[in-house]
């Protein structure tokens, strides 16, 4: 019985310790810098963009016959964004996942996850990449062919003035075998697009 007892002891002590790390790691991850990087891949129905900083005339006329709907069915759309992730604290940053919602000016654009860990060393920076995919078709069913075409021709630099792009990163911890999704996000703020 004493042996079962010690046996039993050690395995809650190892568990205990690895859900302090996991806190630990997520917390820090709070506690980090996060700063727009880039974004790249840039795809709307087929039309390759690349960073989507300079256009050519020609997509720029693909693009506008594209979001003004037409008769697709489908508009999908694709990019990763990147972002810098700087890691001030004296112990490591970590995660095992996160689930993100990504805004255009106040309209819910994306949501999704990441289920790839990320460890930052104390006082270093790494690139956190999202990847981002969905159908535009969905979001103008949503909210309308106008306000997604506006918001989007403004993202893609079609026409002036600037997209707030709004970044929550919720981090997931491992409890066990079981991610747990944080209660609080992360957010993140920058401009994008405009001429």
């Amino acid at each position: 019985m004493k042996k079962i007892f010690i046996i039993l002891s050690t395995i809650f002590f190892i568990y205990s310790c690895d859900v302090a790390k996991q806190i630990s790691g997520a917390y820090n991850l709070s506690q980090c810098t996060y700063d727009y990087n880039s974004i790249n891949n840039i795809k709307v129905a087929g039309v390759n963009l690349g960073k989507g900083k300079s256009l050519s005339i020609a997509d720029i006329a693909s693009l506008s016959t594209i979001l003004s709907g037409g008769n697709l069915q489908t508009i999908p759309f694709s990019m990763t964004l990147n972002l810098n992730v700087k890691n001030p604290n004296q112990t490591a940053a970590y995660l095992n996942g996160l689930e993100y919602l990504i805004e255009l000016n106040d309209m819910e654009f994306s949501t999704g996850s990441l289920d790839v860990p990320l460890h930052i060393n104390p006082g270093e920076e790494a690139l956190l990449p999202l990847s981002i995919g969905l159908d535009l078709k969905n979001l103008i069913n949503r909210y309308s062919q106008d306000r997604v075409t506006s918001e989007m021709s403004r993202f893609l630099g079609i026409s002036p003035g600037q997209t707030k792009v709004s970044v929550k990163l919720w981090p997931k911890m491992l409890i066990g075998n079981t991610p747990i999704k944080s209660p609080a996000h992360i957010p993140i703020t920058f401009l994008f697009g405009g001429k």
